[in-house]
Formats: C-alpha cells, structure tokens, sequence
C-alpha cells in the first residue's frame, strides 16, 4: 500500500516506507538535496495537505516549530496520505539523472595513501550522474547505506571511483572495505544523489574557480575540476587540498599533468599536521588560510568547499573574506555516518 504526493502539478506514487525524496528522485523530478541523512536541512518542503511521519528527523535540522509549521525533510518524511508538498527551494528547475539501484562489480582495491584506498566499481549499464555527486552502497549482511563521492567525470559512467578513507571503528570502513573487499565482489549501488555540481554547460561561463577539499574531499573535485576545464581549457582554476602530512597526497601525477595541460590550473598541497618533506615544497597549515594569503579579491569567483564539517566552515568564512558572493559557494560535508548517532 502507499500514497500519492504531488510537488508543482506532478505526482508520483510513494511505497509505504519509502522516503518523499526518494520517491521524486526516482522519477525524475528533481529536488534540492545533499546529505540525504538529515542533518543539512537542504530537502526541507513544506506539506500543504494530507499527512506525514517525520520518522529519525532530527530535533536540529527540522524544530518542533517547523513541524507545527508544517514543514518536514523530504528525505526522512514518509507519507500517511495522499499529500500535495511544497519545496522551499526549486524544484524541476533543473535537468535530474532519476535515482536508480544496480549491482556493481568491484574492478580495483588499491591503497593510494595513508588510510586511503581507491575503489573502482564496474556497472552491468551506465550510470548518469554529474561530476560532484555521490552513491550509497550497501554494506553486505546489513541494511546500512554508507554514502561515497564519485571522482568521475559524466563520461566515465560505467567504471565509478571512490575514495574511502579509514574510519576507525567505521561498519563500512573497518568492518568492510578495509577488511575483506576484493575485486569481483558484488556490490549493491544507489545513486546518483547530491547538488554539489556545476552549471549546465551552456550556463558556465568559464568564470574562475577556487576548490578546497579535506582528505578525500578531494575525490568528487577531481571530477569538477577536470570538467570545468574541459569546458573551458583556460580558465582560471586554484585548488588546495589539505591532509595532515604528505603520506595522506595522493594522485599527484594527475595534477601535475593537469597543470601541465592548462595553464590557468593551479595544484596547491597543504600540510596541517607534519612538516614538508624536504625539496617537496609542499605548504603548511590550513588550505582555507593560506587561500586568504593568495587571493586578494575572489569577486566574481566560484567556490567549491569539500571534506570535514569544520574545514567547510571556515572555508566558507575564508570566501566571504575575499569577497566571493554567497549564492557562488558550494558545500559537500563528509561527516562519518557512524558519528550521526
């Protein structure tokens, strides 16, 4: 049994413990959406009929007011009713890949630095997404869904990279991933999901871009970056990745031969934790600091933040410095499920 929920005049059907985000993702209809676990508020719609249960939504990111109000998260909200919803953002203002679910083969399990591995799946079909967004894979035995950022471009739809870094204590990291996958396992794969995206092509104007990602933040900027170039091979492009020492870099050969290629890209590794090796020239301190050393002015900049919760806070911090306008910065905050409760 489920119920109808209808969002700008189109309705979908909605299985009786599936999530209203999920419904009109698999449709095709797009909604704003990014940790998909509660906690960032970016699903929030407003219900204007019928009935809903919030289930796990939490007390921080939907208060007891705004559920008096009427308001819910789209991506905890399940439907009591047939219910028409309001989304307090746009909504099908954008073209969507629909969500899907497909059983992937693991190809490759290689450690690429410290703690950090490279895991690249194999599809039965092409997967659409945009650069920047992410999948959900199932840990094996369980019904825990753990959320991964693609390092692709749109492109490369048939081969998915990930990489994972170890989560001590982690059920997907520590219990899996770390222990035990190996090329030709089974996997099961949703996705795509997330706004951390660029323009459509024919909106992206080429404009500078400064990315700053943490750890392996760095993944689903790889896929930007190269995007953006290729879109526009000389455009001006700073990205910072900052890890607690030099063990912790990985694809260095891929950058250098970015920087290589296009003049106006820029690769700058950040050591927070440790001193630079010697003759690497590597920087020390924080990625967000030193952007507010390089940059005098970031007006009329894009601005991709990426990685621990506390790093994309101050790199939004650092932007609004340098005079990079709100509505162009861009948030992905990797916060370990294990730490939601």
């Amino acid at each position: 049994m489920g119920f109808t929920a209808t969002v700008g005049g189109r309705s979908v059907d909605c299985a009786e413990d599936q999530p209203v985000l999920d419904a009109f993702l698999r449709a095709g209809i797009w909604m704003p959406n990014s940790c998909n676990q509660g906690t960032c508020g970016t699903c929030k719609l407003r219900v204007v009929s019928g009935e809903v249960d919030h289930r796990s939504s939490p007390a921080d990111t939907l208060t007891d007011d705004e559920r008096a109000a009427g308001l819910a998260l789209a991506c905890q909200a399940r439907l009591r009713s047939d219910a028409v919803v309001e989304s307090t953002g746009a909504v099908g203002g954008r073209a969507t890949h629909p969500l899907r679910d497909l059983t992937a083969t693991v190809l490759e399990v290689a450690d690429i630095a410290r703690d950090t591995r490279r895991v690249r799946l194999g599809l039965p079909e092409p997967l659409a997404f945009d650069p920047g967004q992410y999948i959900e894979l199932t840990v094996p035995g369980t019904d825990l869904r753990r959320q991964y950022s693609l390092a692709n471009t749109a492109d490369e739809d048939k081969v998915l990279e990930l990489h994972v870094r170890l989560v001590s204590g982690g059920a997907a990291t520590e219990g899996w991933l770390f222990d035990g996958l190996a090329v030709g396992d089974r996997i099961e794969v949703t996705g795509p999901l997330g706004d951390f995206v660029l323009p459509a092509a024919e909106e992206d104007d080429g404009g500078p871009m400064v990315l700053i990602g943490g750890g392996t933040g760095l993944a689903p900027l790889l896929g930007l970056v190269r995007t953006a170039l290729a879109r526009h091979p000389q455009r001006e492009v700073l990205l910072y990745h900052g890890v607690r020492g030099a063990e912790d870099l990985y694809d260095l050969d891929l950058l250098a031969e970015l920087a290589e290629v296009h003049p106006g890209f820029t690769f700058v590794p950040v050591l927070s934790h440790e001193p630079a090796p010697d003759g690497t020239g590597y920087r020390t301190g924080l990625p967000t600091d030193l952007f507010v050393d390089d940059v005098a002015s970031a007006r009329g900049w894009s601005g991709w933040l990426c990685g621990p919760p506390a790093m994309v806070e101050a790199g939004v911090k650092a932007f609004k410095r340098r005079r990079l306008a709100p509505r162009m910065i861009h948030r992905e905050k990797f916060t370990p499920a294990d730490a939601l409760g």
